[in-house]
């Protein structure tokens, strides 16, 4: 299944765009028409993955930053709008996760996992409204999870951080309407990546499969018509909303 919303005119800023979902939207919304500008720390694959849109008749630019970082994020929007103009659609993708019990999660993995996922997410978003409000509005699109608004055991810090960027998303939409910007999430279920494929494919996974109300996981591009609605003006009267992408996982009985 391949969907195409015009995008034409557009520029768009995906964060971890080296790997996973993040490279699947820049190529969904460059297929779509946009410029886009890929960033995340690994230099080598972001360069790649610019050559490989380039090769399709896509634009892309590789910039390489940490969106940990207040002043690594102002030069990666900078450095993007040198050089493809100014951006008008953020996807703030990039996140990490680290699987533990919460007796055992200590102040450093609490940190890595929240700074990137809340606090880089607010990064990236404050720095695209300063823009978007000189340049006349825009549309963020927050990767935030299923886990925003249900639970399971062993991922305290990554709920908590998907589920503070939830509400954040529906506070910025508040503020920024007056600005043109639009504020909206994605909220994926789970799906398969060469990271969970073999876990998926055990006796839990197979069980945790079978509460999926569709029986299945999600396929990457089942995530493209959330995507290409925000990222439109087919969305210009949404703000601060949540979409799940779960093949109704949410709807499943406790």
């Amino acid at each position: 299944m391949t969907l195409k919303a015009d995008l034409s005119g557009q520029v768009a800023l995906v964060t971890g765009a080296s790997s996973g979902l993040g490279r699947h939207f820049a190529k969904v919304l460059a297929a779509s028409g946009a410029k886009v500008a890929l960033v995340a720390r690994r230099a080598e694959q972001l360069e790649a993955l610019a050559e490989e849109i380039r090769g399709t008749g896509g634009e892309a630019a590789a910039v390489p930053g940490d969106i940990t970082s207040g002043a690594s994020v102002k030069d990666a929007f900078q450095a993007a709008a040198d050089t493809l103009g100014p951006i008008s659609v953020v996807v703030n993708n990039a996140g990490i996760a680290r699987q533990a019990a919460a007796l055992d999660v200590d102040e450093d993995a609490w940190d890595a996992v929240v700074d990137t996922n809340l606090r880089g997410a607010w990064l990236v978003a404050q720095e695209a409204a300063r823009r978007m409000k000189e340049s006349g509005g825009g549309s963020i699109i927050n990767i935030a999870s299923i886990l925003a608004l249900r639970v399971i055991g062993h991922n305290a810090p990554y709920i908590a951080a998907k589920a503070g960027l939830a509400r954040l998303t529906q506070a910025l939409a508040l503020e920024w309407a007056r600005y043109g910007i639009r504020v909206n999430a994605i909220a994926p279920g789970y799906f398969e990546t060469d990271i969970n494929r073999e876990f998926f494919q055990s006796p839990p996974g197979q069980a945790l499969i079978r509460r999926i109300p569709q029986r299945r996981l999600g396929q990457v591009d089942d995530l493209d018509g959330a995507l290409l609605l925000l990222a439109s003006d087919a969305s210009r009267y949404m703000t601060g909303t949540v979409i799940p992408v779960d093949g109704g996982h949410l709807q499943s009985s406790l």
